[in-house]
This record gives structure tokens, C-alpha cells and sequence, in this order.
């Protein structure tokens, strides 16, 4: 293969969820390349998810005719508690039995390549910064809602990580002290309000409880099949069961943003992941929220916005990260 300049060595950054593994090929431009999708398999256990992780790797690598000496790096964005100074997922609720696994070290010794790990939303924090909807914006931050809530902090420019890498977990914050058990072990975590995971519930809860829905009629009266995306739908069809259940999901995720308001001051906070794509349905009452409830001059400078980059924020924030990391390591 052709040696490629110095300025123009990507990285291979992969997103690493609890579904599906993401295996990706990312410029320096935050351009996704080539893209390799496989299942994760999750409860299989780590290692046979770390082989398909290779798998995967070796696949894409292939296809692009590139050895791992081609690359800058490998970066990996994950979901879960991420200690990235040492390398180490320590907990992850979408990863069973991940308990202090070495992913970072266990990649680069197969590929001998610097390497590095990262919180998933923490990920899409700097991919929306560099490249999406927060491109140009130094204090922002990044909200994931999907099956579960994820965050990445932004601060003067840089990610803010915490004292051990764990900093961002704003769905585990608590929003009702007599609300649902979260499966983190807490009680009334934004999580278990405003999820994709909770608006699916709570529907199902009235439902089956005797309230009328189109829902039921969509899932062939299997209740229990009801998504957030289904509930979205019938919302857009004028469901009002459906309109509810969003706007409730929809004030709790305003008063999650009302804390992150009056807390950090932001200039903009982003949504995205499967959630946003409800868009104004779901954003519009979160903002009347804010707007009502946060400090008037932090409420009257934020800007609440859905992300860009849509599944790609998680592989291209890994690469951004991935050249931060480069680029610190040889200015020192």
C-alpha cells in the first residue's frame, strides 16, 4: 500500500454497544470512511465479544487493503463506567460480567498500535463539538437518550472526565426520590423517566390497565412489544395516549435539564441518540421546562438542540479523542 502522509493517518475507532459493535475508519477530517457493523452477542460474556471486536477489526482492516501499522490509533467508545487513564471498563449495564475488563491493553497487545478507551456519550460529546452540532461552542453538553441516558461534558473547550474518567453519568442523577427502581440500583434516576426504556413502559402500564390506544392495534395486541419508537408514531398520528406519555418523558428530561442548567451554565446542550428523533415532540416541552424552571439568565442563554451526527457521534468522538491523545503525547 502507498505510504500515507503523516497529516492523513485515521484512526479506527469502533462504538461498542450492548446491540451491535460499530467498526469504523474516521479522517482527521471526521469523516467515516468504511464501516463494519457486527452483533454484539452481549450476554455471551467478554471474551467472545472481544473476539468479534477482532473479528471485526480484521474485517474492516482487509477490506481497506490497511495493515494496523497504517493507522494513528484505535479508539474505542463504550457504554458504561470507563476508566480511561487505565484502560478499563469497570461496569457496564448494556455489557453483563464487564467487571474491570483490560479492553484498551487487550487490543493493543493483539495489535500493537496505540490505543485508547472512552465513555460512549463522552465520545459523542467531542464528535458533536468538532464536527456536529456543538462545532465552535466551548461549554456544551451532550445528552444521549435512548434505551438508556448517557452524558458528555464539555468545559472551556476540553471534556471534563472527572477525578476517574466517570464524569457525565446524568441519567443516574435523581430526578424522583419516590420513582422507579433504576437498574443501576438507585431510585427515580432520569433514566427510568425519560428513556426510550420508560416511555415504552408507561405505555404498556396504561394500556394494560385499560386505556384506550391505536399502540395496541400496532403491535397486534402484544403489549408487551410496544418500543418508544412505536409510541412516537402513534403520537404523530394523533394517539393522544401516545402525546402523553412523550410529554411526561419529555418534562422529566426538562427537569434533568433544568439541574444541568443552573449547574453548569452552558451555552448549548445537545440531544441526541434514538430519542431525538422525535425531535420538536420531545424537545419543545423539555425547553418550556427549562424556560419555567432554571435561573432566568442561564435559562435565557442556553440553546437546546438536536445532535447531527446521528449514530456516527460515538466513532467520530473516539477518533477526535484518539488525536487529542496523540497529539498530547508527543507535545510532551
Amino acid at each position: 500500500m502507498q505510504e500515507i502522509p503523516q497529516s492523513e493517518i485515521p484512526v479506527l475507532a469502533i462504538d461498542l454497544g450492548g446491540t451491535k459493535i460499530i467498526t469504523t475508519i474516521v479522517s482527521r477530517q471526521g469523516q467515516v470512511v468504511a464501516k463494519e457493523y457486527c452483533l454484539t452477542l452481549a450476554d455471551e460474556g467478554p471474551q467472545p465479544v472481544i473476539k468479534r471486536i477482532f473479528s471485526s477489526i480484521d474485517r474492516l482492516l482487509s477490506a481497506q487493503s490497511m495493515e494496523p501499522s497504517h493507522l494513528e490509533s484505535i479508539s474505542m467508545a463504550a457504554a458504561g463506567v470507563i476508566d480511561s487513564e487505565r484502560g478499563l471498563i469497570t461496569t457496564s449495564p448494556n455489557l453483563p460480567g464487564w467487571c474491570n475488563i483490560p479492553l484498551r491493553d487487550t487490543v493493543k497487545e493483539k495489535y500493537r498500535v496505540a490505543t485508547f478507551l472512552i465513555n460512549d456519550a463522552s465520545a459523542a460529546a467531542l464528535g458533536e463539538q468538532h464536527f456536529g452540532a456543538g462545532k465552535g461552542i466551548k461549554d456544551l453538553l451532550y445528552l444521549t437518550v435512548s434505551t438508556g441516558i448517557g452524558g458528555g461534558i464539555i468545559i472551556s473547550g476540553k471534556l471534563y472526565s472527572g477525578v476517574c474518567g466517570s464524569a457525565g453519568e446524568i441519567g443516574h442523577t435523581t430526578i424522583d426520590v419516590n420513582g422507579p427502581r433504576c437498574s443501576c440500583g438507585n431510585i427515580g434516576c432520569l433514566e427510568t423517566l425519560a428513556s426510550g426504556t420508560a416511555v415504552a413502559r408507561e405505555a404498556i402500564r396504561r394500556i394494560s390497565h385499560g386505556e384506550k390506544s391505536s399502540l395496541a392495534g400496532m403491535v397486534s395486541g402484544k403489549i408487551e412489544d410496544i418500543t418508544a419508537e412505536e409510541v412516537d408514531i402513534a403520537a404523530a398520528g394523533g394517539d393522544s395516549l401516545a402525546r402523553e406519555v412523550i410529554l411526561q418523558a419529555a418534562t422529566y428530561l426538562g427537569v434533568g435539564m433544568v439541574n444541568l442548567v443552573d449547574i453548569f451554565n452552558p451555552e448549548m446542550i445537545i440531544v441526541g441518540g434514538g430519542m431525538a428523533k422525535m425531535g420538536d415532540r420531545l424537545l419543545n416541552p423539555a425547553r418550556r421546562v427549562v424556560m419555567e424552571r432554571a435561573f432566568r439568565l442561564p435559562a435565557q442563554a442556553v440553546r437546546i438542540v438536536p445532535a447531527q451526527l446521528g449514530d456516527d457521534a460515538g466513532v467520530i468522538g473516539a477518533a477526535v479523542f484518539a488525536f487529542q491523545q496523540s497529539l498530547t503525547r508527543r507535545t510532551r
